[in-house]
């Protein structure tokens, strides 16, 4: 009866005062709404990351040459056949595909239509980096030396608006030869797990590439293990092998579920930093509701004062003023709930990532309202528990 009556009260002063109340209310909505938001984006972000690691394969290895260092005189790179031998040779993999890389312009009717990178690939590299074709086919081990090259969906869109009427079947010039076009890209749904940007690149025969370019050297090979295999035993038998082909190269390789570890850890920091910056704005409306509860006690003094008279104690005078400020927290975090909800819903949309509601931000949303209520109006209401009844009833 007492907490019923409590509540009762709160509500009447919180709607007597309602102008003071809805100001205090503000600062709360904005504090909590900038918390979920930032938090529900943090995670949002976290996700779509993670997925596109997770679409590409959390089987796969990258292998990577590093530069050699100063006490090996000449570099030394991945050969082909030892890469193409990978997978026969290593039990914990299954299929092995280097690939060469260079940068430049693509040139169509004369002109430069973009830049980007070609590299010189075998038919198992889509397979293993989830690469399709909207229109004609992809490399294939056939094209020894052959000039043809598959380009990305940008690249075809920037031919046609160059003028092709078709674009498999026409010729773009790359690194100044001429290639016929055998291929398009669809466009690639995985784009930060890659370390090439297939939409904006070429692809031509591994043959070709090492005939066509100066320094065509292969630096990179995608490999697949075994399902049931661990990517730490994967990772050493993969350095065994290299090491046994040249003791002066130096790879290292690098797994999806390490990637996806380190993302999960980097995502969570980023969560709390962002967590961290939204709560200075609700640490402000927070003392806006200190503020609007002293105002309250200091008005209401004659009101405290009469209730002791009557035989209210210190805890019901305190549990009273104490109601107040967490009916209007949990009333601001209620209103920013929704606010904050809907503004990462808003850059969902723009950013063209999947929305998800976020468990975690929506009972953050109530705990932190609940805490915001109980830590900034507790001083306020100890403050009118600790009035004199005299004193009090001789306030004007």
């Amino acid at each position: 009866m007492l907490l019923k009556t409590n509540i009762k009260e709160a509500v009447s002063s919180l709607y007597a005062t309602r102008q003071r109340s809805l100001l205090a209310l503000i600062g709360i909505v904005i504090g909590i709404g900038s918390v979920i938001a930032l938090v529900s984006v943090g995670s949002i972000a976290k996700f779509e990351s993670l997925k596109q690691y997770r679409e590409l394969g959390t089987d796969i290895l990258t292998i990577r040459r590093l530069h050699n260092s100063g006490q090996v005189r000449r570099q030394v790179y991945i050969r082909l056949a030892d890469a193409l031998d990978l997978a026969d040779r290593t039990p914990s993999i299954v299929a092995a595909a280097p690939w060469t890389q260079i940068y430049g312009p693509f040139m169509y009717a004369g002109q430069e239509i973009s830049r980007g990178e070609v590299l010189g690939v075998r038919a198992s590299f889509a397979d293993l980096t989830k690469l399709s074709v909207s229109a004609g086919r992809f490399i294939s081990d056939l094209d020894f030396r052959r000039y043809y090259c598959v380009v990305g969906h940008e690249v075809a869109q920037a031919m046609r608006q160059a003028g092709a009427t078709r674009v498999v079947g026409d010729l773009v010039k790359l690194g100044g030869h001429p290639y016929t076009v055998v291929g398009v890209l669809r466009p690639t749904q995985v784009k930060d797990a890659r370390s090439f940007n297939a939409d904006r690149g070429a692809f031509v025969p591994m043959s070709t590439a090492q005939r066509a370019f100066d320094n065509a050297n292969i630096t990179m090979v995608i490999a697949r293990m075994r399902p049931d295999v661990h990517h730490t035993v994967a990772t050493r038998e993969v350095e065994s092998y290299f090491r046994q082909r040249s003791k002066d190269l130096a790879i290292q390789v690098i797994s999806a579920r390490q990637l996806i570890q380190q993302m999960e850890k980097q995502s969570q920091l980023f969560t709390l930093l962002l967590g961290v910056v939204g709560s200075i704005s609700l640490i402000v409306g927070g003392i806006g509701v200190m503020n609007i509860m002293l105002v309250s006690v200091t008005e209401r003094r004659k009101e405290i004062g009469i209730r002791r008279a009557l035989g209210a104690k210190r805890k019901d005078i305190q549990s009273q003023f104490l109601i107040e400020s967490i009916l209007l927290s949990l009333l601001g975090g209620l209103f920013g709930l929704g606010l904050g909800l809907g503004s990462a819903y808003v850059i969902c949309q723009f950013s063209g990532w999947t929305f998800m509601l976020s468990v975690p931000a929506m009972l953050l949303g109530v705990g932190v309202a609940s805490g915001v209520g109980i830590f900034f109006g507790f001083y306020p209401a100890h403050q009118a528990a600790q009035l004199n009844p005299v004193t009090a009833l001789r306030a004007p």
